[in-house]
C-alpha cells in the first residue's frame, strides 16, 4: 500500500490598508523583485514565491501576499517537520521587504501589523526549548576553541615552512656533498696506482696512507684497498 503523501500545512491572515494609486504601479515595482512571480488576478496584486515543490511539481513551500485596495492577505505553507513559530516570522519578514518596496503606493495598517508581528516574535522566543544563555554560552566556548585552534594551525603552519625550508638546504647540502664524494672517487684503479707509485718512490719508498688521502681527497680505505692490490699484483712489496 503506497504511503500517503505527505502534505504541508497552510496558514493566512489579513491586515488592513490602503492602495494609494493604481495596481499597475505596484505591480511594476515588485516585478524587479528576484525569485518573486508577480500578476493582477480579479483587482489583486499576487506577488508569490515558491521554495519548493513536491515530486508531482506542485507548490510545496510557498508563500503570497494578495493586495488589494483595501487590504493585503498573507497566506503561506509550513512544513510538517518544521516550526510553526519560525515560518511566521520568516513570512512576516519578506513581507516587510515587500512594503518597504511599494510603501509609497500601500499603506497597511502599521498597529494591527505591529501588533501581530511583535506577538510571532514572543512565540518564538518563549518556544525555545533550551535556555538561551546556555546555547549562548555554549556558542562563545566553541568559538573560543576555535580560534585557539586556528592560531595554533597557523603556528604549526608557519613551524612547516621553516622545516620545509631547512629541509631543502639540508637536502642542497647533501646533493653537494654526495657530488663531493663522488667526485673524490673518479679515479681510476689504475690512476690512483700510478698516483701511490709516485708517492712512495718520492717518500723514501713509504706511505702515509691517511695523509696520503687528505692530500688527494680520496678516502683511506680505497687507498688501503689500492695498496693491497698492487702488492698482490707484484707493484710493491711489504717490508717486513
Amino acid at each position: 500500500m503506497p504511503e500517503e503523501a505527505i502534505t504541508p500545512k497552510v496558514e493566512g491572515v489579513v491586515f488592513a490598508g490602503t492602495i494609494n494609486g493604481k495596481l499597475d504601479d505596484l505591480l511594476q515595482l515588485v516585478s524587479q523583485l528576484p525569485a518573486y512571480t508577480a500578476k493582477i488576478e480579479e483587482n489583486k496584486l499576487v506577488i508569490a514565491r515558491v521554495e519548493s515543490r513536491d515530486i508531482h511539481k506542485r507548490p510545496f513551500l510557498f508563500f503570497m501576499f494578495k493586495i488589494s485596495e483595501s487590504e493585503v492577505e498573507v497566506i503561506y505553507s509550513i512544513a510538517p517537520d518544521t516550526s510553526v513559530r519560525m515560518r511566521r516570522l520568516f513570512v512576516l519578514k519578506n513581507l516587510l521587504s515587500v512594503l518597504a518596496i511599494i510603501s509609497d503606493h500601500f499603506k497597511i495598517d502599521e498597529k494591527k501589523f505591529y501588533q501581530y508581528l511583535d506577538s510571532s516574535i514572543d512565540d518564538v522566543l518563549n518556544s525555545l526549548s533550551e535556555n538561551y544563555s546556555t546555547i549562548f554560552n555554549r556558542y562563545d566556548a566553541l568559538l573560543t576553541e576555535y580560534r585557539e585552534l586556528k592560531r595554533l594551525n597557523l603556528e604549526l603552519s608557519a613551524a612547516n615552512r621553516n622545516l620545509t625550508i631547512q629541509t631543502s638546504q639540508l637536502s642542497e647540502e647533501n646533493k653537494q656533498l654526495k657530488a663531493q664524494l663522488e667526485a673524490l672517487q673518479t679515479y681510476s684503479d689504475e690512476s690512483l696506482m700510478a698516483m701511490i707509485q709516485d708517492w712512495i718512490e718520492s717518500h723514501n719508498n713509504s706511505i702515509d696512507i691517511d695523509e696520503f688521502a687528505k692530500i688527494y681527497k680520496v678516502p683511506s680505505p680505497r687507498v688501503e684497498q689500492i695498496l693491497n692490490k698492487m702488492v698482490s699484483l707484484g707493484y710493491i712489496e711489504l717490508k717486513g
